[in-house]
């Protein structure tokens, strides 16, 4: 290293919801160590800073997507997303974290040198474009899941010809206007139905293109049960409570669809068909060919998609696209959609480590070769961790049980003065066929990029479980007795 080059003990990269978290975990339990945040963009909050797109809201609950050390205190339980930007930003300035963020860097390259125990980062600088360098002992990835500047859009025949505007909504330009418009939707996930009622409210017609149906699930925006506790308790009892409750009922909707998936099925469309009545064709629209929690289901808060589908405002149309004109879409049934604005709500690019390199000893890693440790390492990389919350339930819960377990990685590693720590998978064990990092889970986004990612095995330690309770006790184990992990 030389003289001029920074050094810090732990590098967080990303500002977002898990970075935030991250920072504010290591302050309370590892107060000795010295850490930076590297962030791309000029602000903190990622997902929830950069989407503008009209009705960005959570799709879980803030009970559980909030912190679980900072109680949420909004009346409404499902959260707009400027709501929970503040809820961010707040968490951020109460435990003086901005001060550590170094806006517009971003990890190009991250190279571990196994003779001086130390991650060399190659940083780019958003803005005049020049490298720097830092060196830390523990990179701590809390990078999100996704490619920020280039959202998932197939190539839409004719997409060229097309008069009126074309937009992702991860690429929402603010001074879009569609009051009065015809505008059209593709897709059918969390996007597209949080977008439809929110559109209806100016726009002249909304329709929502869907290749094929999802499950749609209506919960009141604001919670009953939690508004009671803060009647009955403290705000961080009350919060407490809240969590716990909503955790359990998410786990039991998850377990019940892997093990009961026609009744819940059966369910969940009884519901539906109670909210549309006859005013959508639920067989078609609303009834998918899959089981429930293949893929995420959608929340609607208060039924509001249902609201605009009866009253006209929107329209469901399920069928595929032969190409774009000049007027709109064709569709494969021949009818013609005329649309002034085609919002492509077509999902997300997976992105692992940021987009950054990882090497060890200048040598490239492919990671797509390596086994997952718990979910949150990879196998013979050391002292490095990345956060990926639940699929099936709130992220930030996975996040915070991350955060946990790196502070008492770090604590213990001090403890026996260990300067590195790697998984590493014994040849000893008898390997089965891998599975994807992110398996039992059929969303296009997820396939697309599953090939690039870590692999697992059937047994612990080696698997991405996305199961809460399960990983409660596995991040509880004692690191003395991992054999899993070597510590030098």
């Amino acid at each position: 290293m030389s003289e001029n080059e920074e050094y810090k003990d732990i590098v967080i990269v990303g500002a977002g919801l898990s970075g935030i978290g991250a920072a504010c975990h290591l302050k309370r339990e590892c107060p000795n160590k010295n850490f930076i945040i590297l962030e791309a963009r000029a602000n903190i909050g990622g997902t929830w800073d950069l989407f503008k797109y009209p009705g960005i809201r959570s799709d879980s609950d803030m009970f559980t997507l909030g912190y679980k050390f900072k109680p949420w205190r909004s009346g409404k339980a499902i959260a707009d997303g400027p709501s929970i930007l503040n809820y961010i930003k707040e968490t951020a300035e109460e435990n003086k974290i901005v001060e550590s963020i170094r806006f517009n860097k971003t990890l190009v390259e991250a190279n571990w040198d196994s003779l001086n125990k130390t991650w060399k980062l190659k940083l780019r600088d958003t803005l005049s474009k020049t490298y720097s360098y830092i060196q830390c002992n523990f990179l701590y990835m809390c990078s999100g899941y996704y490619n920020y500047k280039k959202p998932y859009c197939p190539d839409f025949l004719g997409a060229k010809n097309f008069k009126g505007t074309i937009i992702h909504p991860q690429l929402w330009k603010e001074s879009t206007n569609y009051t009065d418009k015809i505008v059209t939707v593709i897709g059918s996930g969390a996007t597209a139905v949080t977008l439809v009622p929110e559109l209806a409210k100016k726009a002249r017609k909304v329709v929502m293109l869907q290749r094929s149906p999802t499950y749609l699930i209506a919960r009141p925006s604001e919670d009953w049960f939690a508004n009671l506790m803060r009647v009955v308790f403290s705000s961080r009892l009350a919060y407490a409570i809240t969590r716990f409750r909503n955790i359990l009922f998410q786990e039991y909707i998850y377990k019940k669809s892997r093990r009961h998936p026609t009744k819940l099925k059966n369910k969940l469309l009884r519901e539906v068909r109670k909210e549309v009545g006859d005013s959508v064709n639920v067989d078609q629209h609303l009834t998918p060919k899959y089981n429930p929690w293949d893929q995420r289901l959608c929340l609607l808060p208060d039924g509001n998609l249902y609201d605009v589908l009866k009253n006209k405002k929107a329209e469901i149309v399920t069928d595929e696209i032969i190409e774009f004109n000049e007027f709109g879409i064709r569709l494969k049934s021949g009818r013609q959609l005329d649309s002034d604005i085609i919002i492509t709500a077509t999902g997300l690019n997976l992105q692992i480590m940021g987009g950054a390199t990882i090497k060890i000893d200048n040598e490239e890693v492919d990671l797509s070769k390596c086994w997952t440790y718990k979910g949150i390492m990879i196998s013979d990389i050391p002292n490095m961790v990345s956060t990926f919350g639940y699929i099936n339930a709130s992220w930030t819960l996975r996040a915070d049980l991350i955060s946990e377990w790196v502070c008492k990685l770090i604590n213990f590693m001090d403890q026996e003065r260990s300067k590195s720590v790697t998984p590493i998978a014994s040849d000893t064990v008898n390997w089965p066929e891998p599975k994807d990092w992110i398996d039992d889970f059929s969303s296009g986004y997820m396939k697309r990029a599953m090939k690039n990612f870590p692999k697992q095995s059937k047994s612990q330690p080696w698997i991405n479980s996305q199961d809460y309770r399960l990983e409660k006790k596995l991040f509880n184990q004692a690191l003395r007795d991992d054999k899993a992990l070597i510590f030098h």
